[in-house]
């Protein structure tokens, strides 16, 4: 399967520095791609990925390489997709082992003699990422991260074939939701334990599982948490980006206007725009402080053009909408 992470890792921001700015030629040519492998059109899938990696010169962020894989080895074409995988494995150390072994999208590599040497060559790069970790903790966190994503990689298919206020889309919110409550136990008692366990205790995913977890939890959770993120932050085991997404989810709870523009609201039809922000016309300054592409990259995954003079206008018909969505 495709790696597609709901909202908080691959559209909001790039771990990596050097995607950070990624421009919109390439944010295009990677959505298109998204989209043709939604319609099963592989080969066009990874047309459109070679096409975005070539719009920045030869490069591409890791997780859009594997993606690039899957659609080359869906389409038939053995050698693009090694070219891809071997490409993360050698050069971005990629360590997603587990998920590559059982990633059914890659399986017509496996009687390939290739396919045995990229997957050791991944799993070298895992255990030596690994090395100095605690493992059973990581395990623990992984399964977390599955929980907390799983669901919410169906909310874009079921919302645009039932719509959002459908039945299908309030069962999925039910589970969602249940899920989300079993998992902020697990995450409250970890982070009593060791504190906000950072990359160099947990991993990169580990790290950033806390935060989804409370991010997805209430506003009482977020408030308490807050200020332990942002510590963690200032102590390199957090993300900058992660900690401008609570920040704007805790100001909205409590009825302020966000700063980074990283929420987005939908209404019963399926519009969606961008919650009130403070300061519309800074927020790419802002968002540049903490490692996130411009706005208008960001919110063309929810298919909004972002103009800074028309939201400014609609800015009050924006906070009654907001309002009568609560």
């Amino acid at each position: 399967m495709i790696k597609k992470i709901f909202f908080c890792i691959v559209f909001l921001f790039l771990s990596c520095a050097t995607y950070a700015q990624v421009n919109t030629e390439y944010a295009d040519w990677i959505k298109k791609a998204f989209s043709f492998y939604e319609a099963k059109q592989y080969k066009q899938s990874a047309d459109a990925y070679t096409k975005a990696f070539a719009s920045l010169g030869g490069k591409g962020a890791p997780d859009d390489r594997y993606n690039a894989a899957c659609a080359w080895a869906l389409a038939g074409n053995r050698d693009s997709a090694f070219f891809q995988l071997n490409r993360i494995a050698t050069k971005s150390n990629f360590t997603d082992y587990n998920h590559m072994i059982v990633d059914t999208d890659l399986e017509s590599l496996h009687n390939d003699k290739r396919w045995k040497d990229i997957c050791e060559l991944v799993k070298q790069n895992k255990d030596k990422a690994e090395a100095n970790l605690n493992k059973p903790l990581v395990a623990i966190l992984d399964t977390i991260f599955q929980n907390d994503q799983g669901g919410r990689m169906q909310i874009q298919e079921i919302q645009s074939k039932h719509g959002n206020d459908s039945k299908e889309m309030k069962e999925l919110w039910k589970t969602i939701s249940y899920n989300d409550s079993i998992d902020l136990i697990k995450v409250v008692s970890i982070i009593d334990k060791y504190g906000w366990a950072g990359p160099d205790l947990v991993g990169d995913r580990g790290s950033q599982t806390l935060f989804l977890v409370i991010q997805h939890s209430d506003i009482k959770i977020q408030d308490k948490y807050l200020p332990m993120m942002r510590e963690a932050v200032k102590n390199k085991k957090a993300s900058p980006g992660s900690l401008a997404l609570l920040e704007d989810r805790v100001a909205l709870g409590h009825g302020k206007k966000q700063i980074y523009g990283s929420q987005i609201r939908y209404s019963g039809s399926g519009e969606a725009w961008v919650s009130p922000l403070e300061d519309p016309d800074n927020v790419d300054k802002r968002r540049a402080e903490v490692g996130l592409g411009p706005l208008a990259e960001y919110v063309q995954h929810w298919n909004i053009k972002w103009d800074v003079a028309e939201y400014k206008k609609q800015l009050s018909e924006i906070e009654k909408k907001e309002r009568g969505n609560k």
